[in-house]
């Protein structure tokens, strides 16, 4: 029988059984090898702290509103970050083929069946390790952040939050010509920074804050940030630590309030630019020549290519009956998971 990872309740996940889906035209059956978890993302389903689940979104008018909420538990199917091997194609399918490794986004499930058109071209090339294609989705929010920031060749931008998003900026801002400045609460995600690319590394936790000490580092401030931790108080630190109309692009996930973000401070007096950065859409300005696909392989030929050492980033491959303790990990701030990675049954032997 087929898996499904599923959100039970407020901090309980597990491994259930679920029928397998049939398969329909114009689609393909994939059976799973492997499933990045996000640690930002589906941390608010294992919490309860995402707004889906305690208010309704009304897409018409695009606000959160008092009410029955979007959904509730049991939650399945989240997941973006999945690889796996073609074994069924429809009759009309024809330019995916059985055998194809392919990388998308079918959720943490052993078993999926998805529109051909959805991994169409989105092969895992021979001789790369599959982990590698858990990162395209990771890897487009993160190149999302750094157009978003608007980075041009020796420019200064801040990069907050160096978890698996923010190193990805971090490599990505780098490549951009931008001279990076990374921020974190973690020595070893701080260092591991500078061998992606950072000029700096800034303890978030300093005296004084870290845009204080950025605007020393640059000599009067960054020409923009990228905040990916989502938290209000890195924001906050991200409004000081940027030029007089300089850029912010708030990348985060923010939940609850914003105490920390002071907003008659810094960010009044310097007329800071905040401009919200989220995978569903690409900047304004490059909406006519960039959209999710674009994103998507630009970061994957970059990885592919080794040019951004994403392999790098996985502290963690687990089966995926083993879902629970690494969620329980990734809750209590476990430094040492950076990306963690499910493991189903029918991903090859040989490849750890």
């Amino acid at each position: 029988m087929p898996h499904v990872v599923q959100f039970s309740a407020v901090r309980e996940v597990e491994l259930v059984e679920i029928e397998a889906q049939p398969l329909t035209p114009g689609s393909v059956r994939i059976a799973t090898w492997y499933s990045g978890i996000s640690a930002g993302t589906e941390l608010t389903a294992y919490r309860g702290t995402n707004p889906y689940l305690t208010s309704t979104w009304d897409a018409e008018r695009r606000l959160f509103v008092p009410g029955e909420p979007s959904f509730g538990y049991p939650v399945s199917g989240w997941g973006y970050s999945e690889v796996g091997q073609v074994v069924e194609v429809a009759d009309d399918v024809t330019d995916v083929h059985v055998g194809d490794v392919v990388h998308g986004i079918w959720g943490h499930r052993s078993d999926a069946v998805v529109p051909a058109a959805a991994v169409a071209g989105r092969i895992v090339p021979d001789g790369v390790d599959p982990v590698l294609g858990t990162f395209a989705r990771v890897g487009a929010i993160a190149l999302n952040g750094v157009l978003a920031a608007d980075v041009r060749l020796g420019e200064q931008v801040a990069v907050f939050g160096q978890g698996v998003i923010g190193l990805l900026a971090t490599r990505l801002a780098s490549l951009s010509g931008g001279r990076v400045i990374a921020v974190d609460t973690v020595a070893a995600r701080l260092a591991m920074a500078t061998t992606f690319g950072a000029v700096h590394a800034v303890d978030a936790l300093r005296e004084g804050g870290a845009g204080e000490r950025i605007r020393e580092l640059t000599g009067g401030g960054a020409d923009s940030a990228i905040e990916l931790s989502g938290t209000d108080r890195a924001l906050h630190e991200a409004v000081r630590s940027v030029v007089t109309e300089g850029l912010v692009a708030a990348s985060g996930f923010y939940q609850g309030g914003a105490s920390n973000l002071r907003l008659g401070e810094e960010f009044h007096h310097n007329r800071v630019r905040i401009v919200a950065s989220q995978i569903s859409g690409v900047p304004v300005s490059l909406g006519g020549r960039w959209n999710q696909g674009r994103l998507v392989r630009t970061v994957m030929g970059l990885v592919f290519a080794g040019d951004v050492d994403a392999g790098a980033l996985v502290s963690d491959v687990v089966p995926a009956e083993d879902v629970a303790g690494v969620f329980a990990r990734l809750d209590a701030g476990d430094p040492e998971i950076l990306q963690a990675v499910l493991r189903f049954e029918a991903a090859p032997e040989q490849v750890q």
